[in-house]
């Protein structure tokens, strides 16, 4: 294709037909008189787009309303757009589980699926494990795989942008994973890899504890603490993408691991999984004050991890999922910390996705790829039918 030019008619036209789109997501239906106000259009310009959309599959025409057509004669066309043109998949991959999230070009979710996976599983397994979860949420679902149009992926560790895993301790196998480059074998489809804490943080931001908060952490405290940071709305992953990966602090003459931190006993807690550490959560709830010296190591560790975030990024909001979520008394002196360490102490909340907030962020990412699509001009989209 030639270079376009600002007098270029192609260009114009997809221009328009980006904006006429986009007012028709914005609502139920719209009549064309309707567009054309939105819009600025004039009505032949809009008439032309909408019979185009429509061509291409993202358009359809409504059922009129017969009420009105009772009291003013033939009703005006209606028309929305086909958010069932297509599918996007969110997937969590985790140390013992696997978990995918279905929706359509809304990004209304339409199933849900989590398979158990062995701590230990290699990495073929691991991926295999997450193949099986694709094929049965789409079966039961009844969606082609010829259908999707993204996928996001959140994955532990550092991510390269080509969606290779640069550096993954969580994980086995996982160092060095040309994690993009194997998913893309299994769809017809863009595979967008991000880490799994960056994606939580575009969760909350899409519809959780921050969706007032342009400027905001959020902190996984999990199997491998991290974080993920928006500034100004838009994900800060670093130069490298190694933004926010608070749990290598201990490399840093800190010798203090989670295994260390959360252990009742004189040795390392192991395993170091989830349910380990909610029965040591569950202990010192109960009293136990083994269990409660624990728990306050790791709330003492959390909040110096935070601070050191806090005082670089200055954020609005700082929101904790994670292990720590279930913790009723972590949000207090959290605050405390935070205000003496910082010139201005951030807001400090609780996750309101909990476990489903890295998967929503997956999926999250990927819509964000087919907006960006559906409302460019550097070339023309049609939907699979």
């Amino acid at each position: 294709m030639g270079q376009l030019t600002g007098g270029d008619p192609s260009l114009l036209r997809r221009i328009n037909s980006a904006v006429v789109l986009h007012a028709l997501r914005a609502r139920d239906f719209a009549t064309l008189t309707e567009i054309t106000q939105v819009t600025g259009l004039s009505r032949p310009t809009v008439e032309g787009v909408v019979e185009g959309l429509m061509d291409g599959g993202l358009v359809v025409e409504t059922a009129a309303d017969e009420s009105a057509a009772r009291r003013q004669g033939r009703p005006a066309r209606r028309f929305r757009f086909r958010a069932e043109a297509g599918h996007l998949l969110g997937v969590q991959i985790g140390s013992h589980r696997v978990s995918v999230l279905l929706s359509d070009l809304d990004g209304r979710v339409l199933g849900s699926l989590a398979k158990d996976v062995c701590e230990t599983a290699s990495a073929d397994e691991r991926l295999e494990r997450l193949r099986t979860a694709v094929a049965e949420l789409l079966r039961r679902a009844g969606v082609s795989r010829g259908s999707l149009r993204a996928v996001g992926v959140a994955s532990p560790g550092i991510v390269e942008a080509d969606g290779t895993v640069r550096l993954g301790t969580a994980l086995p196998e996982w160092t060095g994973l040309p994690l993009g480059e194997r998913l893309r074998r299994s769809f017809k489809c863009p595979v967008l890899v991000e880490n799994d804490a960056n994606a939580a943080a575009v969760a909350e931001h899409w519809k959780g504890a921050a969706t007032e908060s342009d400027d905001m952490v959020f902190v996984l405290a999990g199997l491998s603490p991290g974080a993920g940071s928006l500034i100004g709305g838009r994900l800060h992953r670093g130069y490298g993408g190694a933004a926010g990966e608070i749990g290598a602090l201990h490399l840093l003459g800190r010798e203090v691991t989670p295994e260390t931190l959360l252990s009742t006993t004189d040795e390392p807690l192991h395993p170091l999984d989830e349910q380990a550490v909610a029965e040591v959560f569950t202990h010192a709830r109960a009293g136990d004050e083994r269990a409660r010296a624990a728990v306050d190591r790791f709330i003492q560790r959390l909040v110096h991890d935070v601070a050191a975030l806090v005082l670089a990024l200055d954020p609005e909001l700082v929101v904790i999922g994670g292990w720590a979520a279930g913790l009723d008394d972590v949000l207090e002196p959290l605050r405390k910390e935070l205000a003496r360490y910082c010139l201005r102490p951030p807001r400090v909340t609780l996750s309101l996705l909990g476990e489903a907030a890295v998967a929503t962020g997956a999926l999250r990412l990927a819509l964000d790829h087919v907006e960006e699509e559906l409302f460019a001009v550097e070339g023309t989209v049609t939907a699979r039918r």
